[in-house]
């Protein structure tokens, strides 16, 4: 139990965190070349000078390419058609067909945006030329500055440690406390703790306060290898994570410990609390925002802990947001942790 509790998250942390991202790095392309024009060799030149693209092949037969995409060996199809260039010096309108392949929705707008901006930088540049040569005079354009805040390199690698950071912290409280109780009622101890003067509300704290500690030992490592390791600017107190992650963690073993004392084995404790992990995850807004979900499972998602964990710790994290900027969530983690340590005291049964 000690490795589970221990290593696993640290290991899980490491791995994860350069696993889930969502930036689409060496993009294969398969570029069909039917102009063979300075200008359509210029584009695929800029292609090949992306970080984010790799020209895998480049031909003159659009069915070669195809057959590639459906390999699965290229990502995307270029194609330019005869006559590209010539458009392109009479100011004409000229084409450019992207085939990108779309089973993964997400990805393929994501291939899609990083091809067209790259084209986009190229139909800016040459406009500018061909101005420039058409009137003798130099053009001056508007150019838009940027300033992304809070990330200034858009790394995902700040992004999602907090939010997994959070998930593994819950894995370990949720299934820990959900196996606790019941498991006394399998080597058959119950029926000794029942018989006891002890009263069950500190039978159950006596059972709580463990996972706590283990909780906030599972915190500080990953907040140690978030600043040490992957260097996320930290720019939040540290205090005040730890009293939302006090908060929090009464809530997710309140629910731990209620599915414990209304579960007979540890088998059912187990499959039970990995439904609600799931459902958990899975609206959290950690691989999905959660405005981008139908109303009714943003309203559903009210009694999601882990969205709110995920969202103050990113706030006081990388926006460095103090108190008053999380008060109304730290308040209904409050509430919740309070209404499930209610039900779970009051659902425990003490009887011999």
């Amino acid at each position: 139990m000690l490795p589970v509790i221990f290593v696993l998250p640290i290991i899980q942390l490491c791995v994860l965190v350069f696993a889930a991202t969502y930036e689409m790095k060496n993009t294969n392309l398969f570029v069909v070349d039917k102009d063979l024009s300075s200008h359509s060799r210029e584009i695929i030149s800029k292609f090949n000078g992306s970080p984010f693209f790799t020209v895998k092949d480049i031909g003159f037969s659009i069915k070669n390419a195809e057959y590639e995409l459906l390999k699965d060996n290229v990502d995307a199809i270029l194609v330019f058609e005869n006559g590209f260039g010539k458009l392109v010096d009479k100011k004409e309108p000229a084409e450019i067909q992207v085939l990108v392949n779309a089973i993964d929705a997400s990805a393929a707008g994501l291939y899609n945006a990083y091809i067209l901006s790259v084209i986009q930088e190229y139909n800016l540049q040459i406009n500018a030329q061909l101005q420039a040569v058409g009137t003798g005079n130099r053009v001056l354009q508007v150019k838009n500055t940027y300033s992304f805040l809070f990330n200034p390199e858009m790394k995902y690698i700040p992004y999602m440690l907090p939010g997994i950071l959070v998930l593994l912290v819950t894995v370990i409280g949720l299934f820990l406390s959900a196996m606790n109780v019941v498991r006394e009622k399998e080597v058959g101890t119950i029926e000794q703790i029942n018989v006891t003067p002890i009263k069950k509300y500190q039978f159950l704290i006596g059972k709580l306060i463990p996972f706590l500690v283990i909780g906030f030992f599972e915190l500080g490592v990953g907040l140690l290898l978030a600043a040490f390791v992957f260097q996320i600017p930290f720019l939040g107190s540290v205090w005040l994570i730890y009293l939302v992650a006090f908060v929090y963690l009464l809530t997710i073993l309140g629910i731990g410990l209620l599915i414990s004392t209304q579960t007979d084995t540890q088998q059912q404790a187990m499959f039970i609390a990995w439904f609600f992990m799931i459902v958990f995850i899975m609206m959290s807004g950690l691989f999905t925002p959660t405005e981008s979900m139908p109303v009714w499972a943003q309203k559903l998602n009210i009694l999601n802990p882990v969205a709110y964990f995920i969202k103050i710790i990113r706030m006081i994290m990388l926006k460095g947001s103090g108190y008053m900027d999380i008060v109304r969530d730290l308040g209904v983690l409050g509430v919740y942790s309070i209404v499930i340590l209610g039900i779970a005291v009051n659902r425990y049964r003490k009887v011999s």
